[in-house]
């Protein structure tokens, strides 16, 4: 069972560096939210403490689950500053969605087209 999440997860693609006391690694940030992160490439135990440094800014982290080559880390206040947070706003930005998510202009929908009796579903007559 899956408990529902209060925040919206962005894919993104961040490389940082994890540190704990006793030893620093390199992984990708794939999943991010202002409460958490996924990360692949290096993986620590469940109930870890680290932080995650991107560009000399600083956040600190509990890691929840841990698989071979990626983990799950929970912030323990939530990321409202920081280097890491403006590229999670970044990715949020309709112009870094994905195409088939950003939302079009209304002027550029193309008008309805009146069918003229018997010409066929979406054909006109000359």
């Amino acid at each position: 069972m899956q408990i529902p999440r209060s925040r919206e997860r962005i894919t993104v693609e961040i490389p940082i560096v994890i540190t704990t006391v006793l030893e620093s690694m390199e992984g990708v940030i794939v999943d991010l939210s202002e409460g958490g992160a996924q990360i692949t490439g290096c993986s620590l135990p469940p109930k870890s403490q680290c932080q995650i440094d991107l560009d000399g800014y600083v956040v600190f982290g509990t890691v929840r689950w841990s698989e071979e080559d990626r983990m799950g880390i929970r912030f323990p206040f939530t990321m409202t500053e920081g280097p890491l947070f403006e590229k999670l706003a970044m990715a949020k930005t309709p112009k870094h969605a994905p195409a088939a998510y950003q939302l079009r202009p209304a002027t550029s929908r193309p008008a309805p087209v009146a069918s003229i009796g018997g010409g066929g579903f979406g054909r006109r007559r000359a």
